[in-house]
């Protein structure tokens, strides 16, 4: 029996046996392949030559839909109070490309070992878990190895890079490609998002590739597609989310490696507190959806505040220096993040795409003309739609929302939505309140977002950008050096910079 040796992006990979308990928890995976018959009599039946799909779903989707808390610095809702935090201060460096070894390499063990068996769901699946890597991976650099990632077994170690507009193209094949893979038919086992309803992952397939297309509204094209055609014609055509129920998401479970993904963060616990940026829209529009997030401030809750008081919340500014807020904590008069996110096991689901998010998604479609109907009708369903999962998942919602009337929200001067008025008027409305939904949800949206529209408009210290994209990992140029030189100098005149404009904001 010989082993193929995997490499992956350039590093010599560490050897990894197929072990049925321990293969989802390595980094690295072996295919061992038999050449004779006295090699398949002598098959260790404990180093198996493959495993089932499932264990492998099981492993990337935990992988897949975990939060992210960098993005709620840069995204002006959190802040630090024990050190100067790069996100909050938008002084970001490298990336980082560890998904390509635990979320892409085990994704392409998963679809080979379902190929075996002529499962095309799990295919299906796995080409929707390429192009959400990819898309995220493409959004933070620029050009990135794509179609010669993760092929060590085929002798690729050092893969080119590919070009951002190749990769967006080439992911929106994949995922049209899923969506017509994806049956009832052949068995989902393992899968902890959906529970193997096929139905669901045809509507989340079809709802991404509309994000996809949306992020990409600076361009008018994409490879072969016209994005605003291609919107349409999935809109109008294929199945979509309808409710909260077809969310993306995962739910968390009160045991070992289930839990949410910051319960017990002793950050989350010390010193980790609102920005007055985020707490503030919530305040202006008497929302309800405040008292989830934050907690009331000390002085609040000595003096007897009511949970409910939007005067017993206050947030510190993420632009002043981390010792102005520490201050704050002196004077009893900051909020700190609601103590569920840290010690609540289950807390709430974690989305990659949520249903109001496709509701917004599909508003800003019909406000820039791309779809038919009411841009109203989809802003008034994803603001609804965020209330509903609230009310669903926060532990004893009715402290919160007793009496609430979402509908009479929708009317409130801040928040009712015109048809009628301008572009950009319609944009500010549907981009602020698709943020006010994006409190450890979505990742890095909520950020991308602003990038491309510039609403809602973040508050940024004088003579500091935003930054457009995160720089290349060391690993990067220790390895697979003259690909990258090459990405680099085609992109960004060869420097590596934060502030360098990719492709797609062009």
């Amino acid at each position: 029996m010989k082993n193929t040796i995997n490499h992956i992006k350039g590093q010599k990979g560490k050897t990894a046996k197929w072990l049925m308990r321990s293969i989802v928890a390595a980094g690295l995976l072996t295919l061992a392949s038999c050449e004779s018959n006295l090699d398949t009599i002598n098959e260790n039946p404990n180093d198996q030559a493959s495993i089932d799909p499932k264990f492998l779903l099981t492993f990337v989707e935990k992988y897949t839909f975990q939060v992210n808390g960098d993005n709620m610095y840069a995204s002006r809702m959190m802040i630090g109070t024990d050190g100067e935090n790069s996100y909050q201060y938008m002084k970001w460096n490298d990336a980082s490309f560890e998904v390509y070894t635990k979320g892409l390499l085990n994704t392409g063990k998963m679809m080979q070992e379902a190929e075996k068996r002529g499962n095309k769901n799990y295919l299906a699946i796995g080409k929707f878990l390429r192009a959400y890597h990819f898309f995220n991976i493409s959004l933070k650099v620029g050009s990135a190895p794509y179609s010669e990632a993760a092929k060590g077994e085929s002798g690729i170690t050092q893969p080119k890079y590919d070009t951002q507009e190749a990769i967006m193209a080439g992911i929106l094949s994949e995922l049209k490609e899923a969506n017509d893979l994806i049956n009832t038919s052949d068995k989902i086992e393992g899968d902890i998002v959906y529970n193997g309803d096929a139905l669901k992952w045809k509507k989340l397939i079809n709802s991404f590739r509309l994000k996809i297309l949306i992020t990409l509204s600076k361009k008018t094209t994409v490879g072969s597609y016209n994005i605003a055609s291609e919107f349409a014609s999935i809109a109008g055509s294929q199945s979509l989310m309808t409710s909260i129920s077809d969310n993306g998401e995962l739910k968390f479970a009160d045991a070992a490696d289930s839990r949410y993904t910051m319960f017990n963060n002793s950050g989350y616990g010390s010193s980790l507190y609102m920005a007055d940026y985020f707490i503030n829209m919530f305040k202006d529009r008497h929302d309800p959806r405040l008292f989830t997030f934050a907690a009331q401030t000390t002085g609040a809750k000595e003096a007897g505040k009511a949970i409910t008081d939007y005067t017993a919340y206050n947030g510190g500014n993420p632009t002043s220096p981390y010792s102005d807020n520490a201050a704050l904590i002196t004077a009893k008069n900051i909020s700190k993040v609601n103590d569920r996110f840290y010690k609540d096991p289950t807390n709430e689901p974690a989305s990659v795409l949520s249903y109001s998010e496709l509701e917004f998604i599909l508003a800003e479609a019909a406000a820039r003309g791309w779809i038919s109907g009411s841009a109203k009708t989809h802003y008034d369903n994803a603001i609804k739609a965020s209330f509903s999962f609230y009310q669903t998942y926060v532990k004893n919602p009715g402290q919160y929302f007793s009496g609430f009337d979402v509908n009479q929200y929708l009317t409130t001067p801040l928040v009712v939505y015109n048809d009628a008025d301008p572009l950009q008027t319609q944009l500010e409305k549907i981009m602020t309140q698709k943020y006010m939904t994006m409190f450890h949800q979505a990742q890095w949206t909520s950020y991308y977002d602003y990038l491309r529209t510039g609403y809602p408009n973040y508050p940024l210290k004088s003579g500091v950008a935003a930054p457009f994209r995160f720089r290349y990992p060391q690993s990067e140029y220790n390895y697979n050096s003259s690909n990258l030189k090459a990405a680099l100098a085609s992109q960004y005149g060869g420097n590596d910079n934060i502030n360098s404009k990719p492709w797609w904001l062009q």
